[in-house]
């Protein structure tokens, strides 16, 4: 399911305990969001609620594409 994969999980080491810990990241789709509405500003735009919206429109056709059996991914 792509609304829970994560983006740059990474692990954390607390310098005062020393514990260990795995950190999950980011939702991947707010990542490919922030990426869309990324391009949409370099090419001019400007921040507003279509556009947000129409950010996590092409992040969710990007996680459909990924999840998909056909299209090769890691």
């Amino acid at each position: 399911d792509g609304a829970s994969m994560k983006a740059y999980p990474f692990i954390h080491k607390d310098p005062t305990s020393g514990l260990t810990r795995m950190e999950e990241g980011m939702d991947l789709r707010d990542y490919f969001a922030g990426l869309a509405l990324q391009g949409m500003f370099a090419v001019g735009g400007n921040a507003h609620e279509v556009m947000v919206q129409r950010a996590y429109e092409a992040a969710d056709l990007m996680i459909q594409q990924r999840v998909r059996k056909d299209v090769p991914h890691e």
